[in-house]
């Protein structure tokens, strides 16, 4: 029973520890994000947080998404009303696609207005890493000091998502 106990206490502390330094890479992204390679629809090669300064002072709403996800897709239409909704915010869709070919394509075909890029080694690559990617699409909103105010939404109609570009504008 003793070490029932003990294994318990244990786990929870580590809980507690993991749920504390979580919190705190919450508002920021790491080194590993902010310094990524991503390509930009021309073919050239650029950092994430090249990417991030370009918008320094806006609203940003991330779009994590691939052309191939049918629940990227799906949620387009939620995306293009958000969009309507607070044209102020910069939107940057961050593809996983495994091609250019692939996500030029998808831009186009579902009609994604936007700022552009696309990760370079994918979902389980790096950057998807670092900001805990297990799901796309994927939705998260910086503010205009460059703090992530919305760390993850899986859905573009997320009554959290709202609610944060409410009190950004």
């Amino acid at each position: 029973m003793k070490k029932l106990f003990l294994f318990i206490v244990s786990a929870v502390a580590a809980f507690a520890i993991y749920s504390y330094t979580d919190k705190k890479d919450e508002t920021s992204f790491k080194k590993e994000a902010l310094e990524n390679l991503m390509v930009t629809t021309e073919g050239n090669s650029i950092a994430f947080k090249d990417i991030l300064k370009k918008y320094e002072g806006k609203t940003i709403v991330i779009d994590v998404w691939a052309s191939w996800c049918s629940d990227c897709i799906k949620g387009m239409p939620k995306v293009k009303a958000l969009q309507k909704n607070y044209p102020n915010a910069t939107y940057l869709f961050l593809s996983m696609d495994k091609t250019k070919e692939a996500w030029l394509k998808g831009i186009e075909k579902y009609e994604v207005n936007g700022e552009h890029y696309m990760a370079t080694d994918g979902m389980k690559g790096i950057f998807g890493k670092a900001i805990s990617l297990d799901w796309i699409p994927r939705y998260m909103i910086v503010d205009k000091t460059g703090k992530i105010a919305l760390y993850k939404a899986i859905e573009a109609d997320d009554e959290k998502l709202i609610e944060t570009l409410k009190t950004l504008q």
